[in-house]
């Protein structure tokens, strides 16, 4: 792909970077979001919900979803990292059935 370069460089900072949170636990948002249902082993029940929801229907998460998730001992900055590797692997998701939709390829 075109950019694919610059899709790794991206990968790479929202798993690489410090934070909060494992690498991990990053990567199995990011893959749970971009729909590989077997990894994200790291996510408890929880957070592996709440990515769903971030990946499939961002519009849903609410004050009280936040609130939970907090009460439940995450802080704003797992948080923060977990919905932005969940939105990244939704978005890469989107891209390549995108892509694959222009290539004439059929869903899975």
């Amino acid at each position: 792909m075109r950019y694919e370069s610059l899709h790794q460089r991206l990968i790479e900072a929202v798993l690489s970077s410090p934070g909060d949170t494992t690498t991990g636990l990053r990567r199995g948002a990011l893959e749970r979001a971009k729909g590989n249902r077997g990894t994200g082993d790291d996510l408890h029940q929880e957070l592996a919900r709440y990515v769903d929801t971030v990946a499939r229907h961002a519009y849903k998460v609410t004050d009280a979803d936040i609130a939970a998730l907090r009460h439940s001992g995450n802080s704003d900055d797992t948080l923060y990292e977990i919905t932005v590797a969940a939105a990244v692997g939704a978005a890469l998701h989107r891209l390549n059935r995108g892509m694959a939709a222009l290539r004439g390829e059929e869903p899975d």
